[in-house]
């Protein structure tokens, strides 16, 4: 398969993975290992980070108009009745704050487990799992809306949110952050259900939250690897024009498609909930385990 071809495929997976609660790490560590990409080589490393920086460039564009009523009505909020640190852009930096601090403490551990089939088959599986009694559980609350005056959803709008439940899912991302195939987007999602948040509420939150995160997460570690302070490194001298083109398609496709996704996933969670999304996560899950499993026998054979 020729790297152009390669690049576009890779690109699709990471746009449509990176915003659903799949976890786009494990599908995109998966892809690799079964295209047989050298995932020693700093510059095939560098590639994954670019592509989900591609991915996470779709969201202030698609959310251009909600982030600038965000700007416009900062610190007080459309109602007025907010402060600096319960206002939409204040409630993502606590989260963001909350996940990143002890991520970045624990970056030995994260980059430990970044490989590990096992962990992520685990999270798939679990997390699946959560996600399904999760959603099930407030799917009555889901069907008759806020008219309803259900006490288990009382977060129907994002800019309701409060600052405990900011806290609380800014400390359930670090589960993902340490874990890979955890999703960044379940555990937003799932623990934002949890403290009362309707689908709706969760994913968008999920989608805000995830431009600081990711870009501080992925932008870090393309530092150390372009100047060399990371495992493998690669500077940009030493990348080709061939692999600047290559680059740049899974830079493109993985905007595109990712752009495309979050359009779909909107619509699709406020009709149909998360449950087939957590189905998908445990028969994966099940799947990667196997296949860990299959390679130890290997190994030790």
């Amino acid at each position: 398969m020729s790297d152009y071809l390669l690049s576009v495929l890779l690109g699709i997976i990471e746009g449509l993975t990176e915003f659903l609660p799949v976890s786009s790490t494990a599908h995109l560590r998966l892809s690799e290992a079964l295209l047989h990409i050298d995932l020693a080589s700093g510059y095939w490393k560098m590639y994954s980070i670019v592509i989900q920086l591609g991915a996470i460039a779709c969201l202030p564009v698609y959310f251009f108009r909600r982030i600038a009523g965000f700007l416009s009505t900062f610190p007080r909020g459309e109602a007025g009745d907010r402060t600096p640190l319960t206002h939409p852009l204040g409630l993502i930096a606590v989260a963001f704050v909350i996940t990143a601090l002890p991520s970045f403490l624990l970056t030995k551990l994260i980059g430990k487990n970044l490989e590990n089939l096992v962990i992520m088959g685990w999270s798939l599986l679990i997390g699946g799992v959560v996600m399904w009694i999760v959603d099930a559980r407030n799917a009555k609350a889901e069907a008759a809306g806020p008219a309803s005056g259900s006490g288990r959803i009382h977060t129907w709008k994002m800019e309701e949110m409060s600052l405990g439940q900011s806290a609380w899912i800014g400390f359930c991302q670090i589960f993902s952050a340490v874990f890979p195939g955890t999703s960044r987007s379940m555990s937003t999602i799932a623990s934002g259900q949890i403290a009362g948040m309707s689908r709706a509420s969760a994913l968008e939150f999920s989608f805000f939250l995830s431009i600081p995160t990711m870009v501080a997460a992925t932008g870090y570690t393309l530092y150390k690897s372009v100047l060399g302070k990371g495992e493998n490194p690669i500077g940009v001298s030493q990348i080709n024009a061939h692999q600047w083109v290559v680059l740049g398609i899974g830079f493109v496709v993985s905007f595109l498609v990712a752009y495309v996704s979050v359009a779909w996933f909107l619509a699709w969670v406020r009709k149909h909930g998360f449950v087939p999304f957590a189905i998908y996560r445990i028969i994966v899950g099940v799947a990667v385990l196997y296949l860990a499993s299959r390679l130890e026998f290997i190994l030790h054979v």
